[in-house]
């Protein structure tokens, strides 16, 4: 028996009347730092960790049993187990060995050497573990999920997800694969500068034409959006999924790297070291922003240098990159037929649009100061949640985006014949005829592709299906007609149909790069039946690394102020951090909570006299009527 069509009021949707609200989130999956977001009666709201904190880096440590730590514990962890850590894992959603990026002749990442080629989705070693991509940036939105349902107060499984625009097929589809790892429906995958113009324009009441300059740490994406009486429609968009702040630390390490060379003779670096070196680049980088100058040091095969670097020479180094952004800015401006000046504002989207140079140049291009007003790494999020929102409770908001490349088949001479051209709002559906070759011919191999290049080659596959039965006839007698589908995710569909008898074929793009449904599907079966012991695992793993801080913190503390210390109050403390240290190395996460609490309580007193001390070093020397002075200045500037 058929199933009824259930019908609903517009602008809702089953379930938004009922006693609870169903719970979605928005999710900006970040190349550096990821953020969650939820949104309630067209408020968005930045869920935070307990330290006010809305950006969960997106770094992950695997240990030997496999369990992950995401976030700030795991980038505490790349300075003692770099092999075990990973990031920037987002710039291989999607992609093959031939893409990455490497830093001195190393890649930052360990490769599975059985799947070096460009045909399959990139295997990484990370601990001794093989790992995609997908699989690991499942892990992040694990993280993003938990501290979302943590705030709610309930489950979640649904989301809107954002990505890059000029994100291809494949990539799209790896983000989705990851969601669905995660436990997360994606409801709808947006575009990054869509959605931080969603935010933007709600929350501002804004109206015209609006550039979105979205610099992230792996991708560049600029778009041009008309905003008018809650319709978003975007004009046109360009970047480049292979540039952002990442490339901005790679160049400032080989800088590094150059001139340690000249100074050590040069050593080939393994993967840990590479990952050191960004981590040291970046870190000058981000300093950089607001200082003028530095000194870095830079540990590379257990020999220290020390590397000075100013504002000036840091510029100078990411200038070509930066450039890069701007000629892009140029194109889409040529190609939605505009000139800057009819650009009411530039919103500036991403953590790499805090770098002084780039503001500069936006500011340029475009003519004007680039609105600087909301964070930068926090509206994509909130875009998210509106549409997330949106979708689930029911809007008066439209989002008109488009693809950013074009997608076509290859046809004979291995050139691309484009069906839908980029920029094409969509979702979308277009059709082209097509014929045979040779006499006789009964069947047609359809390659689909996506790119602007004009030969196959220099486009990317994303697939190959074939249309069997064609009845022989005189070359050129058949008709094939080809149709490409777009839905609202950007995600592809392709048929094929002969007109003569209606024999058809069609595929649902599943690019080579994402996994293939049988792999998914055991991935999702070992993570149901695995469920409750991997949150097990996870936590213990938490447990364990916070353990080694606080001993890390204490052991520092002694080394600096052990004469505040009896010598029965410090075998006390000694003892209680040999009780840490033991539990740390067993599987009972009570029993290392309840021993990191011991110490805690061990260490109170010397906590307090530590602070004395500090206290009374910052005030030594310091006159009581310098005290009353200030005192009185304070209450005058509060009044």
């Amino acid at each position: 028996m058929a199933a009824l069509l259930q019908i609903h009021e517009p602008g809702k949707t089953p379930g938004a009347d009922e006693g609870k609200p169903a719970l979605a989130i928005g999710i900006d999956l970040g190349t550096t730092n990821s953020v969650v977001a939820v949104s309630r009666d067209g408020q968005p709201e930045i869920l935070r960790d307990g330290d006010g904190k809305a950006l969960i880096p997106s770094v992950v440590a695997y240990a030997a049993d496999r369990s992950a730590v995401v976030g700030a514990a795991a980038k505490h962890l790349l300075l003692d187990r770099p092999e075990s850590v990973i990031g920037s894992v987002k710039r291989l959603m999607g992609r093959g060995v031939k893409d990455m990026k490497s830093l001195a002749g190393a890649l930052p990442f360990d490769i599975e050497p059985a799947d070096e080629d460009a045909t399959g989705m990139v295997r990484l070693n990370v601990a001794g573990h093989r790992l995609t991509p997908v699989e690991i940036s499942a892990e992040i939105l694990k993280a993003l999920k938990q501290r979302a349902e943590s705030h709610l107060g309930g489950k979640v499984e649904r989301a809107v997800v954002t990505v890059p625009a000029y994100f291809d097929d494949a990539a799209r589809a790896a983000t989705k694969d990851a969601a669905r790892l995660a436990g997360l429906e994606v409801l709808r995958l947006v575009n990054e500068p869509t959605a931080a113009a969603l935010a933007y324009g709600l929350d501002k009441q804004a109206e015209g034409l609006y550039a979105v300059y979205d610099l992230g740490g792996g991708t560049f994406d600029i778009s041009l959006l008309r905003l008018e009486k809650g319709v978003f429609q975007v004009l046109a968009t360009g970047g480049d999924a292979a540039l952002g702040g990442d490339d901005f630390d790679h160049a400032v390490a080989e800088h590094f790297l150059h001139r340690r060379g000249q100074r050590t003779g040069g050593v080939k670096l393994t993967s840990s070291e590479a990952k050191m070196a960004l981590m040291a680049a970046r870190l000058a980088k981000e300093c950089l922003t607001n200082q003028d100058e530095g000194d870095w040091v830079l540990d590379v095969n257990g020999e220290q240098t020390h590397h000075s670097l100013g504002r000036d020479e840091l510029e100078a180094l990411i200038a070509p990159l930066v450039e890069r952004t701007v000629n892009l800015c140029r194109h889409v401006l040529e190609d939605a037929g505009l000139t800057a000046d009819k650009i009411q504002g530039v919103v500036l989207v991403g953590g790499s649009t805090r770098v002084p140079l780039v503001r500069r140049r936006v500011g340029e291009i475009f003519g004007q100061v680039p609105l600087d007003d909301i964070n930068p790494d926090e509206v994509v999020a909130a875009g998210a949640a509106l549409q997330a929102e949106a979708l689930t409770t029911g809007s008066d908001t439209l989002l008109l985006d488009v693809t950013p490349l074009s997608l076509g088949i290859e046809t004979m001479g291995g050139l691309s014949e484009k069906i839908i051209h980029r920029n094409t709002p969509i979702p979308v559906a277009k059709a082209q005829e097509f014929t045979t070759y040779q006499e006789g011919q009964t069947a047609m191999s359809i390659h689909v592709v996506q790119g602007e290049r004009e030969m196959v080659d220099q486009c990317r596959s994303l697939a190959r299906f074939e249309l069997a039965g064609i009845p022989p006839m005189t070359a050129g007698a058949a008709r094939i007609r080809v149709t490409f589908c777009v839905d609202a995710d950007g995600l592809l569909a392709v048929g094929a149909t002969e007109a003569t008898t209606g024999v058809e074929a069609r595929v649902e793009v599943k690019p080579s790069y994402g996994l293939g449904e049988e792999e998914m599907a055991k991935m999702l079966r070992d993570s149901m039946v695995h469920a409750s012991q991997d949150m097990a695992t996870r936590l213990l793993a938490e447990a364990r690394v916070e353990a080694g801080r606080s001993l890390n913190a204490i052991a520092a503390a002694l080394a600096a102020d052990r004469d505040l210390l009896e010598r029965g109050e410090r075998a006390a403390i000694e003892k209680a951090m040999a009780r840490v240290d033991a539990a740390v190395k067993n599987d009972d996460r009570g029993a290392i909570d309840k021993a990191v609490e011991d110490l805690e309580a061990a260490t109170f007193a010397f906590a307090e006299r530590r602070m004395d001390r500090g206290i009374r070093t910052a005030l030594r020397g310091v006159s009581v009527e310098r005290l009353d002075d200030g005192g009185e200045d304070a209450e005058e500037g509060a009044a």
